[in-house]
C-alpha cells in the first residue's frame, strides 16, 4: 500500500463526541499531512442501538468542525455481500465453521466451567461437526453463527506506532464469531473486510479498540489480507480521572455548538488532547500550522484530562481574534436565540450589531456569554445590578450626578467617543470630582451592571438619545428610592 489512506468509521448510536471528534481529527491531520485520502465509513450494523439522526448529527458535526473526508460515506448495511463472501471463504478454506449453539447452551456451559473452575470461554464443540451434521442442520433451518477457530496456545504480537509492541496469548479468546445468526457480520469482521476493500494502510482508532486488534489481526491472516499499521489513542479522562460521562458537562460536538464555541477553537483544543507542539510553536495554532508538526509518534501515551475550562480560555482568544463578519454571522443566532434581537433587526441592523459586538467580544469566552454581553445595547433596561445599586445609586449626590452628567451630554453634537468624553472630562474637572464618582454610576444608568467595555464607547454605540432617556430613568429611580425611605 503506497498510498496513505485512513478511515474514520463512527457508529451511528449517538452524536460526535470529544473522543470520536479528536480521532476523526487526528486520522485528518496525519493524512493530510502525507498527501492521502480519508474514508469516512458508517458502521451500522448494530441496528438495536442505532439512533435515528445519529448520521446526520455526526456528518454535521464533522462539517462544522472543518474535517472533511475524501471518500464516503459507506454504510456498513449496505455491503452484506462483501462480508458473507469473505466469510464463507473461510468456511471452504475450513479456517471457520458453523456453530449451531444457542445462548441458552452456551450459558449452561459457563455455568459449569465457572462451578467446576476452570476458564470461563467457548469449548469449541462445533468445531468437529461432521459436514453431514452440518448441512442436515442447515436444511431444518437452523440458523448457526460462524466462527473463526484460533490457535489454543501461542500468542499474537501486534505492532503500535504509538504504544511499541503489545502482546496477546490466545487463550484469552473464544474462536471469533465472525457472522452472526441473523446474517450480519461480527464487528471486528466487517472491519477488516471493509479495511481491506478500501485498502486502508492505517488504523488511527481509540484505544479501547485495542483489545479487538489481535482479533481483528489474525482475521486479517487467515483471509491472507496485508495487515494495516496500527495507531491507539489515549483515552480521554475527567477532571477527577475518571471516565469522562454526560455528568462532567458538554462531552458532544452539539452541546459545544449550543454553548457557543467556535470549531476553530475546538479543534485547537483537540489537537492539544494527547499531543504536544515543538516547544517554539504557541499552543494557539492553526489547523494548517499543525499538520506541519503533526507526528503519531509523538502522540502520547498516557491518558489526556478532558479540561472544559481550557477550551473555554482558548474560545475567548479566539473569539477576539476572529473576522468580525464571520464572529457576527456566529453570534446572531445565539442573540436571536436568547431574545436579545429578532430575525428581523438582524437583518436591518446589521451596521449596527458589527460595532456591538466589535466592542464586548474581548471581554467574553463564548458566543453564549457574548450574546449575554450586548444585551443593553437592544434591548431596554429593566433592573440594574443589585451590588451597583448600593454602591453608586445610594452614594451622597448620585441623583445630582447624573443629572449633571444628562445636562452635560445633551449639549454634545457630534456623539462620538472623543466628544463624549471630553464633555465628561470637563464636568469632572468643573465639580472639582474624581472621574469614578461620576463614571460608574453613568455606567450603571446605560448598562444596567457595574462591568462594561470603556463607558464613552459604550455612549458612543447607544447614541445620544438613548443615553439621555436611561439617564433620566436612573435618575428617577433614585428619587423614587429616596421617597421610600
Amino acid at each position: 500500500m503506497e498510498q496513505v489512506r485512513v478511515r474514520f468509521a463512527p457508529s451511528p448510536t449517538g452524536y460526535l463526541h470529544i473522543g470520536g471528534a479528536r480521532t476523526a481529527l487526528y486520522n485528518w491531520l496525519f493524512v493530510r499531512q502525507n498527501n492521502g485520502r480519508l474514508v469516512l465509513r458508517i458502521e451500522d450494523t448494530d441496528s438495536e442501538r442505532l439512533k435515528e439522526d445519529s448520521v446526520e448529527q455526526i456528518l454535521g458535526s464533522l462539517k462544522w468542525l472543518g474535517i472533511d473526508w475524501d471518500e464516503g460515506p459507506t454504510f456498513q448495511s449496505q455491503r452484506q455481500d462483501l462480508y458473507a463472501a469473505a466469510a464463507e471463504t473461510l468456511i471452504q478454506s475450513g479456517k471457520a465453521y458453523y456453530c449451531f449453539c444457542t445462548e441458552e447452551e452456551l450459558e449452561m456451559e459457563r455455568e459449569k466451567q465457572r462451578q467446576e473452575g476452570i476458564t470461563v470461554g467457548y469449548s469449541g464443540k462445533c468445531r468437529n461437526l461432521p459436514a453431514d451434521e452440518v448441512r442436515k442442520r442447515l436444511q431444518q433451518g437452523l440458523k448457526p453463527v460462524m466462527r473463526l477457530m484460533l490457535p489454543d496456545s501461542g500468542q499474537i504480537i501486534v505492532k503500535d506506532i504509538i504504544r511499541g509492541t503489545v502482546s496477546f496469548k490466545f487463550d484469552q479468546f473464544d474462536d471469533l464469531i465472525i457472522m452472526k445468526s441473523n446474517g450480519l457480520p461480527a464487528y471486528n469482521f466487517a472491519c477488516v473486510v471493509d479495511d481491506h476493500a478500501m485498502q486502508i494502510s492505517h488504523v488511527i482508532r481509540a484505544e479501547e479498540h485495542l483489545s479487538n486488534t489481535p482479533k481483528q489481526q489474525f482475521i486479517y491472516e487467515a483471509l491472507g489480507y496485508e495487515v494495516p499499521k496500527f495507531a491507539h489513542l489515549s483515552m480521554i479522562l475527567a477532571p477527577d480521572r475518571s471516565k469522562l460521562s454526560k455528568r462532567h458537562g458538554a462531552t458532544s460536538i452539539s452541546e459545544f455548538q449550543d454553548l457557543g464555541c467556535l470549531p476553530e477553537a475546538i479543534i485547537n483544543y483537540l489537537t492539544l488532547l494527547g499531543w504536544s507542539p515543538p516547544e517554539e510553536q504557541s499552543e494557539i495554532m492553526s489547523p494548517e500550522q499543525t499538520i506541519c508538526s503533526f507526528s503519531l509518534e509523538k502522540v502520547s501515551k498516557t491518558a489526556a484530562v478532558y479540561d472544559i475550562q481550557k477550551l473555554i480560555w482558548l474560545n475567548g482568544q479566539y473569539i477576539t481574534k476572529y473576522d468580525l463578519e464571520k464572529l457576527t454571522s456566529c453570534a446572531i443566532p445565539f442573540l436571536i436565540r436568547e431574545g436579545i434581537i429578532s430575525s428581523l433587526e438582524a437583518e436591518q441592523n446589521h451596521y449596527y450589531i458589527l460595532p456591538v459586538i466589535n466592542l464586548v467580544r474581548e471581554r467574553v469566552r463564548t458566543l453564549q456569554e457574548l450574546g449575554e454581553a450586548c444585551r443593553y445595547f437592544f434591548r431596554d433596561i429593566t433592573d440594574y445590578e443589585e451590588k451597583g445599586k448600593e454602591k453608586y445609586f445610594r452614594q451622597k449626590d448620585a441623583e445630582t450626578l447624573l443629572s449633571k452628567g444628562k445636562e452635560c451630554l445633551a449639549k454634545v453634537e457630534n456623539f462620538s467617543v472623543e466628544n463624549t468624553e471630553l464633555a465628561y472630562r470637563d464636568l469632572m474637572e468643573e465639580l472639582k470630582i474624581k472621574g469614578g464618582l461620576i463614571i460608574h454610576p453613568t455606567r450603571l444608568a446605560l448598562t444596567g451592571r457595574t462591568s462594561s467595555p470603556g463607558l464613552f464607547d459604550v455612549m458612543a454605540l447607544l447614541g445620544k438619545e438613548k443615553c439621555l432617556e436611561r439617564l433620566e430613568k436612573a435618575i428617577k429611580f433614585i428619587k423614587a428610592e429616596q421617597d421610600m425611605l
